[in-house]
């Protein structure tokens, strides 16, 4: 059913009130504007101020950040880490070497007060292109010639670590999402057919990833039903069972989706794999403001507060046999975005990111942006907006959000894939950032530096323990301090 222009009317007066301005009171109980600023182009002016007064984050956080020793993470006072795996270094269970490029992550409770981590690894193209793929471990194999795949990885007590695999012979498994039942959905971010890029199989999926039952993950198969696109990441509305995705895609830029199952399902451990390849609807989202006017693409939000309404469109062959699925439709059917990537699902909705937009996007120019989808009011909401950081190799300003946590400490916590300087950095729920972290690990060389983007930011299920990734070479890594409640400034 579609929204009429009335019903958006009443519902943005309701959903847009009170965040007209960044940071006004009740805008979001976890997670809000990024900066201080209602529009792109103070925004900007906010990462100069930033920059120019030594990182002054509004009094919020934990203090500057303290170079490393070790050349690896830069941690404010008080704040430790400990590595967990590391490509080339670390090894599984079965003797091979840790694979490379950590991605997303999410943690569950395992059995006998064990953290069970699932951690995607990036890894597009044949494997014959890497020095560390996934292992390819027996019956646990989609694409043999695939470099990609997921690790499992369990925390005890005394800090020993294991790490086994959880799927290969996947490419590119980018970010993806946990399930309220208990296992995770890695995402392909290619479109990758069989005979292109040596694939023996076609590649573009969503696969399930139980990360306690090794035999569930027996003979993968993909979740069809969800489409074959460049996916990004996913989250579950547990109360309706759709699915949200994000497609990390230009040329024309992607698109967000939404899953809805077919009558009578269920969710469960493992259900979805006994889908059709055809089963409920895939549709991607269009946008409309408070008059009615379609918006062709998330850059034309200029404000924080911005509210826009969502209807939404069938996919017609979401297998896309021929044309890609974000190619299926005119720009004037559906909403676009540069690369949607990191969600997650909280408050009732789900955050959905989008990392920037630059000449490939119709509107102003950003660094990023985080919105909020209300699936009961179907309204988009602009939380987050970060100007174009003027000076992205000087530390102080952040750009390019990726994955993204709600923190239980109040805000949230971002992982940055910008340009230069990296960090993990955190929002209030008033509108402050402020840095928790920098890759201090150089790359490059000390005349070009480079640091690798972080990746697979989450939290403990008992909130002590921040994960994070460094995804160049691929480091897992387990961060803990003195962790607060972030006050409103």
């Amino acid at each position: 059913m579609s929204l009429t222009r009335r019903d958006f009317a009443g519902r943005s007066a309701l959903t847009g009130a009170g965040i007209a301005l960044a940071g006004s009171v009740g805008a979001l109980a976890t997670a809000p504007n990024a900066l201080a600023s209602t529009d792109t182009e103070r925004a900007g002016e906010e990462h100069g101020r930033d920059h120019d007064h030594g990182h002054d984050h509004g009094g919020v956080g934990y203090g500057p950040l303290l170079p490393d020793p070790d050349g690896i993470l830069a941690l404010p006072a008080g704040f430790r880490y400990e590595i967990l795996t590391y490509s080339g270094r670390t090894r599984l269970e079965s003797g091979e070497y840790t694979p490379s490029n950590h991605d997303g992550t999410a943690t569950f409770d395992g059995p006998r007060g064990t953290t069970l981590l699932v951690n995607n690894h990036e890894l597009g193209g044949h494997r014959d292109g890497w020095d560390h793929p996934v292992p390819l471990a027996e019956g646990l194999v989609y694409d043999p010639a695939a470099a990609g795949g997921c690790t499992v990885v369990e925390v005890r007590r005394g800090g020993h670590v294991a790490e086994w695999v959880g799927i290969a012979g996947t490419a590119q498994n980018c970010a993806g999402g946990s399930t309220p039942w208990g296992t995770w959905l890695t995402c392909e971010e290619t479109e990758d057919k069989a005979g292109e890029e040596g694939m023996t199989k076609d590649h573009g999926y969503v696969f399930e990833v139980d990360p306690e039952d090794r035999r569930a993950n027996r003979d993968p198969e993909p979740i069809k039903a969800l489409g074959r696109y460049a996916h990004e990441a996913v989250v579950v509305d547990p109360k309706r069972g759709h699915l949200y995705l994000t497609e990390d895609a230009s040329g024309p830029n992607g698109l967000f989706y939404r899953w809805v199952p077919p009558q009578g399902f269920r969710h469960g451990r493992g259900r979805l794999r006994t889908l059709a390849d055809d089963a409920g609807v895939l549709q991607a989202f269009k946008c409309f403001d408070s008059g009615g006017k379609f918006v062709d693409d998330l850059s034309r939000a200029t404000k924080t507060g911005t509210v826009y309404g969502v209807d939404w469109v069938d996919v017609p062959d979401r297998d896309a046999r021929n044309t890609s699925v974000r190619k299926q439709f005119t720009d004037a059917r559906i909403t676009r975005a540069r690369k949607l990537e990191g969600m997650w699902w909280a408050d009732g909705g789900a955050y959905i990111v989008s990392s920037f937009a630059r000449d490939e996007s119709p509107g102003r120019p950003h660094d990023g942006q985080v919105w909020f989808y209300d699936p009961g009011r179907r309204t988009l909401t602009l939380k987050v907006l970060l100007g174009v950081n003027p000076d992205p190799s000087a530390d102080g300003a952040f750009d390019g959000p990726d994955n993204i946590t709600v923190s239980p400490y109040g805000g949230i916590v971002i992982a940055e894939d910008g340009d230069g300087v990296q960090h993990l950095f955190g929002a209030t729920d008033s509108g402050r950032t402020y840095p928790i972290a920098r890759n201090d690990l150089n790359v490059g060389s000390e005349e070009e530096p480079e640091y690798s983007e972080f990746a697979g930011v989450t939290f403990s299920p008992d909130g002590r323990t921040l994960y994070a990734n460094i995804q160049d070479p691929g480091i897992l890594l387990a961060i803990t301090g003195p962790w607060k409640r972030q006050r409103r400034h």
